[in-house]
């Protein structure tokens, strides 16, 4: 019971971490995020008081210079444009709060399992979006509850009310759906790579059916869950002979559990799609895509038309593609366009080593954990393909794998800055 708890509360602080919220009773703007980094520098004050001594390893060096760099380019874009929107300005606080809040997530894992490691996460990170999506459901199907869950927690709830979409504890749009399609990415290369995972039927049926419940509830919610979705299952089909002719023996376990879990997720859906009125409206918002092929012969949604049409806005001289014009917030250009947003701000000399910082952050993991490399190219990819959509950025999951990597040069002695 003790452990369950334990594992209970490593849940809580990672939900609160990736989908962070705030309380009618705080001030507006502090969120769970803000208070998670403030527990990992009091974890981190203790640890020197117990070791006498701060490990950080040489990489995270180089991310915190690409971050601080970062900024003062925001910055002085801001001073050059006479402005005061700091949005990008202050990214290195963010940066460390960001650094805070996962030490502090990994700090409990480990007190918890005696370990922080990137199968862990999976496992934690796959219950929590899970949660999530059945916690949406709920909240759209019961009105008590979502009363309840509204008068307790500040979430900007009333926006995703008033547009219709779902929404769980901190879990709504596309930032949610950020992170629900990197949880697929993730849950995806464990299935494939650790055969610890692989070896167990009962913890492959347990992720496959996060993956699943993520994939399409995840949808209803943020459409930018399919495209990890689509990324999650090309990274299935280069490691699992999903393109091979011949069945190796040591995956015919997994296909066999796979499609099971695939027919029962396509027939429960078209099931629900048919006999229940709401989930009917989700699926059709959902899979809009889809549904406008079949039923019209062209692949195509509201939100990318809009986007096609309206919101690819580029800067109109010179001096704005280089450094930008200091202006980001309010919505003041009228367009959620990544890349549109980022350059109109910072010009290509600020983009370009905001960029590069991810490009940094990939290249960092692929070697430490030369088995996921894929993985880490794929969310690469990733982070190009949403500023198609938006003006946001992955750190977060970096985040807690450099937490876990200081602990592992702590562990091991290697290649350690004091």
């Amino acid at each position: 019971m003790l452990q369950f708890i334990k594992q209970l509360v490593v849940a809580i602080a990672l939900s609160f971490y990736l989908f962070s919220i705030g309380f009618p009773f705080l001030p507006a703007g502090v969120n769970t995020k803000m208070m998670l980094a403030i527990l990992g520098v009091i974890f981190l004050v203790f640890e020197w008081l117990n070791t006498k001594k701060i490990t950080v390893s040489w990489e995270m060096l180089g991310a915190t210079g690409f971050a601080i760099i970062f900024s003062l380019i925001c910055y002085f874009t801001t001073d050059f444009n006479h402005t005061s929107d700091y949005s990008y300005a202050n990214y290195f606080v963010t940066f460390f709060v960001w650094l805070g809040g996962a030490y502090a997530v990994c700090t409990i894992m480990r007190a918890t399992h005696g370990t922080a490691n990137l199968r862990l996460l999976t496992f934690y990170a796959a219950a929590v979006c899970f949660g999530q999506c059945i916690i949406a459901l709920i909240i759209d199907r019961i009105p008590a509850f979502q009363k309840f869950v509204d008068s307790l927690i500040e979430q900007g709830q009333d926006f995703d009310r008033k547009i219709g979409r779902l929404y769980g504890i901190g879990a709504s749009l596309d930032s949610a759906g950020i992170r629900f399609a990197l949880i697929l990415l993730l849950i995806a290369a464990v299935l494939s790579k650790d055969q610890q995972v692989r070896a167990s039927r009962k913890t492959t049926v347990l992720l496959l059916i996060a993956f699943f419940t993520i994939a399409v509830v995840g949808d209803m919610i943020a459409r930018t869950t399919g495209v990890g979705f689509g990324l999650a299952i090309v990274y299935f089909m280069l490691n699992i002979g999903f393109l091979q002719f011949v069945i190796k023996k040591e995956h015919f376990k997994f296909y066999a559990i796979f499609g099971g879990m695939l027919l029962l997720t396509v027939a429960a859906s078209v099931y629900l799609y048919n006999t229940d009125v709401n989930f009917h409206s989700d699926m059709r918002f959902a899979f809009e895509g889809f549904f406008n092929w079949s039923e019209h012969g062209e692949f195509k949604t509201s939100s990318t038309d809009k986007l096609n049409d309206v919101m690819w806005i580029w800067p109109s001289d010179l001096k704005t593609w280089i450094i930008g014009t200091g202006r980001f917030g309010h919505f003041i250009f009228s367009t959620d366009i990544g890349y549109c947003r980022f350059i109109l701000y910072c010009g290509l000399v600020g983009f370009s080593v905001f960029a590069l910082f991810f490009v940094y952050n990939a290249i960092v993991f692929a070697i430490k954990y030369k088995m996921y490399r894929d993985l880490f190219l794929l969310l690469l990819i990733y982070s190009f393909i949403i500023w198609v959509k938006v003006s946001t950025d992955i750190f977060f999951l970096y985040a807690l794998l450099y937490c876990m990597d200081m602990e592992r040069y702590q562990k091991y002695h290697r290649r350690k800055l004091t």
